[in-house]
């Protein structure tokens, strides 16, 4: 039996990752329930899966934060000491991230041996290369988009789903938080 596998990615309305603008953090629109939803969905038990670039992103945001930043979140204090498995054939050990190893080789192979050798569920958050292809490759069970009420038409970066497979989306969950902030998770099959 495989456990199973969350794509968890934070997005503004046209389809960005992220911004070079003068947002902050959650684009300027995290609020009390946002915060509680996350430090709830990371304080199950779980593995973290991470691409080389976004665990080099987040220790980055986390060295260089303050303690009043949002970085410092509780939820991404705890997800930060949730094990984790860092996808590389850069990086070697030992990690700056509490119960992270590194595993190195093709990501589709690694997770797909993860799928059927953990006890726990996967959550990846971020990571948007390595989701791609391992939505391609049929191994996400979930795509968990929260969608902020922003368009970064000129400062967005990172589109989340540029170069990706058609996929149709199965809508299996939705939420509202803040009253502006929907969570969107989606069962994800290949579309052809």
């Amino acid at each position: 039996m495989t456990t199973t596998y969350t794509f968890d990615v934070f997005s503004s309305l046209d389809g960005f990752g992220s911004n070079r603008g003068d947002w902050g953090g959650y684009w300027g629109k995290q609020g009390p329930e946002l915060l509680e939803h996350r430090l709830a969905l990371h304080s199950t038990e779980q593995r973290m899966v991470l691409g080389a670039n976004t665990y080099r992103e987040f220790v980055q945001m986390v060295g260089s934060a303050t303690a009043d930043s949002e970085v410092h979140d509780a939820w991404v204090t705890r997800m930060r000491h949730l094990p984790a498995t860092v996808v590389s054939s850069t990086l070697s050990g030992p990690l700056d991230w509490p119960g992270a190893t590194v595993e190195s080789g093709d990501a589709v192979d690694v997770v797909a041996r993860l799928k059927e050798e953990s006890d726990v569920p996967l959550r990846s958050h971020g990571s948007l290369a390595m989701n791609r292809a391992l939505m391609a490759a049929g191994l996400v069970d979930r795509v968990q988009v929260t969608l902020f009420p922003v368009i970064t038409g000129q400062t967005g970066l990172a589109p989340i789903f540029r170069d990706a497979a058609d996929f149709d989306l199965e809508l299996i969950e939705c939420r509202t938080l803040d009253g502006h902030t929907q969570e969107l998770t989606y069962r994800p099959t290949r579309h052809g």
